[in-house]
């Protein structure tokens, strides 16, 4: 009897041991993607770690951060700020406050003090319909710095909030603005536009292929019309295209695939490998005429392209993918 109760009690003791040492050997094989994001600020910048040039703009949980010579400042609290855009001069930034019903755009300084609200989305008075409330994102300045464009919800009918691109007088009221695209129904709308020179824009519009599948494609257009003026594709469904800067890519992407987005680096040289060498002529050989068969040139051996891996800039960071980078190099 006796050695019946001292066996249970050692198999209990054991079950509680192998119980334990499973479940910290679990914990240690978590992947690092399930672990909360941190604010940029928190982790301070290795003496020997990668450093961009210039100064980066980016979002997090409602907060605009600058990222310069590898350390990361919080401009604003948290309090749905998005979208950061430089002037065209880089003296000032707009940027998007997003509220649970509509959001604004908003004039702020290199270090995040607001100086003045662009936009006035809000229902009028003290009246809670939605319908009479309105949505502004993507803010950019013409070169000239008189002229907003954004991806603004006019017009929209009812619940129903198809994006088109808008320009208003950066001193004016969207009363003044005037519409240069009209988007397709229920497939997200004409985003990020970017003013040209010439003075027309180029946008994304986003649009459902042959197969139903929702893509997203540059479009340019060069005139405003009442009715909005599409224009013309420049790039076909299928294609994915990028403007890479002079010295690289910087991008958000998860290093997991359901992780937080991290901040990436990807340099020139590893989307633009140096050109091949030419191929040599032979030399002539000195001593008159020569009625054989002539050499060959040699080959000159394939250049291999530089293996250049995206390098990681943040671990754990968690930014916001919906808001484009603003980098004033």
């Amino acid at each position: 009897m006796i050695a019946r109760f001292f066996l249970g009690l050692g198999l209990c003791v054991l079950m509680l041991v192998s119980s334990f040492g499973t479940y910290m050997y679990l914990g240690g094989r978590q992947s690092k993607s399930a672990l909360p994001a941190e604010k940029p600020t928190v982790a301070a910048p290795r003496p020997t770690a990668f450093r961009l040039p210039g100064t980066l703009y980016l979002a997090q949980s409602g907060a605009i951060y600058s990222l310069s010579i590898g350390r990361f400042h919080q401009l604003t609290p948290e309090g749905g700020w998005t979208q950061p855009s430089l002037y065209p001069d880089g003296s000032q930034l707009l940027a998007v406050r997003r509220l649970d019903f509509y959001s604004d755009v908003f004039v702020l300084g290199r270090f995040g003090q607001v100086l003045r609200q662009i936009t006035n989305n809000a229902a009028p008075g003290r009246s809670n319909d939605t319908t009479a409330m309105h949505w502004s994102f993507y803010p950019r300045l013409s070169p000239d710095g008189g002229t907003l464009w954004m991806s603004y919800d006019e017009p929209k009918f009812g619940y129903d909030v198809p994006f088109s691109i808008w320009a208003m007088p950066i001193g004016g009221t969207i009363r003044q603005g005037r519409l240069w695209t009209n988007s397709h129904d229920y497939t997200g709308g004409d985003m990020q536009p970017i003013p040209l020179p010439s003075g027309g824009i180029m946008y994304t519009k986003y649009n459902s292929d042959p197969n139903d599948n929702l893509t997203g494609q540059l479009w340019l257009t060069t005139r405003a019309t009442p009715g909005g003026n599409e224009g013309r594709p420049l790039t076909p469904q299928s294609d994915d295209c990028s403007e890479p800067s002079l010295s690289g890519i910087a991008y958000l992407a998860p290093t997991a695939a359901t992780g937080p987005f991290q901040l990436w680096f990807l340099p020139k040289n590893a989307y633009n490998p140096p050109p091949p060498s030419p191929t040599p002529v032979p030399t002539p050989t000195p001593g008159g005429p020569y009625k054989g068969t002539l050499p060959s040139p040699t080959p000159a051996p394939p250049v291999t392209p530089p293996v250049i891996k995206p390098i990681q800039i943040t671990m754990n960071a968690g930014f916001d993918a919906t808001s484009p980078l603003a980098w004033a190099g």
